[in-house]
């Protein structure tokens, strides 16, 4: 029989391993990479940053395609 002390571990585990799986991709690392293989620069992000649309967006609708009551 497990112990106790070994039961809540593999509890605290199977969360992490889950959510975070070991050799997991990470978005941030992966666009970091994109970036890099396409010589973007800082300077090139700044520009990006100037011309993005800042506008909130708008958001969904689920209409029915009826009018309003």
């Amino acid at each position: 029989m497990t112990s106790r002390r070994d039961a809540d571990a593999d509890v605290r585990d199977i969360p992490e391993n889950i959510v975070e799986p070991k050799g997991r991709l990470r978005l941030g690392t992966l666009l970091a990479e994109i970036g890099r293989r396409f010589g973007l620069t800082d300077e090139d992000f700044a520009i990006f940053e100037q011309v993005r649309d800042k506008t909130p967006a708008e958001p969904p609708r689920f209409d029915t395609g009826r009018p309003n009551d």
